[in-house]
């Protein structure tokens, strides 16, 4: 009996899911990623989709957690008072509490 993973078919479901935000959804939402404009680099999309298509499918789910995490705490310190920034945060889809 032949044993199927799914695996590939999830990764690239996601990757291709991400990818169709980015293009179609992403440019017309009206806010960045808490993340990268808090430290630079990537956004959370864009890190999450390295993360499919460099890692195990389990390991990148664990990466993309504690990335969100990340992101939530990157918005509640652009958005405490004294923030040096006019930052405008819509908890979607990265800074939902995890």
């Amino acid at each position: 009996m032949e044993i199927v993973s799914f695996e590939p078919l999830a990764k690239t479901m996601a990757i291709n899911s991400i990818a169709t935000y980015q293009k179609y959804i992403s440019p017309v939402k009206g806010f960045s990623c808490p993340h990268r404009l808090l430290h630079g680099g990537d956004s959370c999309s864009n890190y999450v989709k390295q993360m499919l298509i460099e890692q195990k499918l389990h390991e990148a789910l664990q990466s993309s957690i504690q990335r969100f995490k990340d992101c939530a705490a990157s918005s509640k310190t652009l958005t405490s008072p004294g923030a040096k920034s006019n930052f405008r945060c819509i908890v979607i889809p990265c800074c939902l509490p995890l």
